[in-house]
């Protein structure tokens, strides 16, 4: 069985998106998809990493890699961006 692949902005992507977060089992309180972009099938999360003052990853860093990719992995096959310049 074939999904369709639908267009959406990214701004009506990163709403669906952060709902998605809120409802994961890993989520932190904070985290947040602030920009989405289109690597040809894939879609590509960016927010806050929670980097620690020198720049370095933090105890929280895996915890929200891993959430962004688990966006990009439950999204992709679901949605393009239909504002991709």
């Amino acid at each position: 069985m074939t999904q369709s692949v639908q267009p959406i902005s990214a701004d009506e992507l990163l709403v669906i998106a952060n709902n998605l977060l809120k409802q994961h089992e890993d989520y932190l309180p904070g985290v947040k998809a602030d920009s989405v972009k289109q690597r040809g099938d894939v879609l590509v999360f960016n927010g806050d990493f929670y980097l620690d003052e020198q720049g370095l990853p933090s105890g929280k860093t895996t915890v929200v890699f891993n959430l962004f990719k688990y966006l990009a992995h439950s999204l992709s096959s679901q949605y393009r961006l239909s504002d991709v310049s």
